[in-house]
């Protein structure tokens, strides 16, 4: 699976200065995107295994309740005006960003469904899970040069589990967040209220709460190069209306962004991320969706210089809805004011056509390969199938990936819930516990 024209997936968890670091050679892994401009990798077209619902109070559900349907206003009807600053801050409900959810969600559904993977527990021990919110960073590390991330590593049972880390520099960036920033989170989430109903045919209603404690999460399938993969990641709502109702074709994805008013802008737009000062556009997302955090496909927003463009905007929307097979982006262009003033549809599959002459464009061969050479660098680093060791992967823009070893806390992110009842299924196949 590969984008037209090319050619051949939690919350994060806090860290403090690690005091159990243990003495382990240091490999490291090289960014730099010219080592990656081969052919386009196998990529196999991902196939839903199931999803998940959270609800009002964050709290796990084995089901699709929380799906909402596309609705947008009609193509032949007036101009959208849809205030996004409606409702801030006397009904907006945000998660909390100090809860640290790592993979919980994800594996108490893998605990649930574990006897029904297509290849039973020999395809899991050879398979990677992780958000795809993980996956997006590791797409788009080739052409970031602003924010760095850390990854943690554990392999249990065969099975290499990613678990992503907030670095102290985003840890900081978060607590310093000013209002502005604030409210531009909230008016990505808003957007979403006016263009999705709950139910089939229904209408939106954009007069009620924003709790960003819901989510729907589709888990998938798929493999890149010789790697299996399971991840899950958000799904902002499905198309009643498309062809093909099979998931995740009739996904959409959902953004907000400044309105543009030149050919200049729009180039800007394709090749840069257009953030410059304090007029970031917003969004949302979950554990590691990107739960409270800006455009940025997962990581904490930071406050850019107007020197330095928040770069690679629409590419980080095409990794987002590449990797589990969304095919469209629709984007709400709104005015100073905050009102949503244009739609434009941008299917995932094409994204890249806006760029593929631009000398300083990014390219997806590029972004996948790296990302299978992480993979390849992740599987043949983590060796010790142990779930309390720890290998903790390190980027900063500019440098290569790093590796160091760590027991326990605070890196070690499986639940013991989760590796008891793994390793008790080894034994005899028990009921699925509650997670406590």
């Amino acid at each position: 699976m590969e984008p037209r024209g090319t050619k051949r997936g939690a919350g994060k968890m806090e860290v403090a200065e690690p005091r159990n670091k243990l003495l382990h050679p240091s490999p490291s892994l090289p960014t730099d995107p010219a080592l990656y401009s081969g052919p386009f990798p196998f990529y196999r077209r991902p196939s839903e295994l199931g999803c998940f619902s959270l609800d009002a109070q964050r709290q796990y559900h084995g089901d699709a309740r929380a799906l909402r349907y596309y609705s947008p206003p009609p193509t032949n009807g007036p101009v959208p005006n849809f205030d996004l600053r409606d409702g801030y801050p006397d009904r907006y409900q945000p998660w909390d960003e100090e809860v640290r959810e790592g993979l919980d969600h994800l594996l108490r559904w893998l605990l649930e469904h574990r006897g029904q993977l297509e290849g039973g527990p020999g395809w899991l021990a050879g398979a990677i899970v992780t958000w795809r919110g993980h996956l997006t960073k590791l797409l788009t590390t080739p052409y970031e040069q602003q924010e760095g991330w850390q990854l943690a590593a554990s392999r249990f049972q065969g099975t290499l589990y990613l678990s992503e880390v907030e670095t102290p520099a985003a840890r900081a960036q978060r607590l310093a967040r000013p209002p502005i920033l604030r409210e531009l989170m909230y008016m990505g989430h808003k957007f979403e209220h006016y263009m999705c109903a709950d139910k089939p045919g229904g209408s939106p209603d954009p007069s009620g709460e924003v709790n960003t404690n819901v989510a729907f999460c589709s888990v998938l399938r798929s493999r890149l190069g010789s790697y299996p993969l399971l991840f899950s990641g958000e799904v902002d709502c499905t198309d009643p209306q498309v062809p093909s109702t099979q998931s995740p074709a009739c996904y959409v994805e959902l953004k907000t962004s400044k309105e543009m008013h030149s050919p200049g802008q729009w180039r800007n737009f394709y090749r840069f991320r257009i953030g410059v000062g304090l007029d970031l556009t917003a969004r949302k997302g979950i554990c590691g969706e990107g739960k409270g955090k800006m455009e940025s496909g997962g990581g904490v927003p930071l406050i850019r210089s107007p020197a330095f463009p928040d770069r690679h905007k629409l590419l980080k929307w095409w990794a987002q809805s590449f990797l589990p097979g969304v095919p469209n982006v629709v984007a709400g262009f709104r005015n100073p004011e905050g009102f949503v003033c244009s739609l434009k549809t941008f299917p995932t599959m094409e994204m890249f056509e806006y760029v593929r002459n631009d000398r300083d464009g990014w390219n997806p061969s590029v972004c996948m390969n790296f990302c299978a050479a992480f993979l390849s660098f992740a599987q043949s680093t983590v060796v010790e199938d142990d779930p309390r060791l720890v290998y903790l992967f390190s980027w900063e823009p500019g440098g290569p990936v790093t590796m160091s070893v760590h027991r326990d806390a605070p890196y070690a992110f499986l639940p013991t819930w989760y590796v008891e009842a793994m390793t008790q299924d080894l034994l005899s196949p028990p009921k699925t516990p509650s997670p406590k």
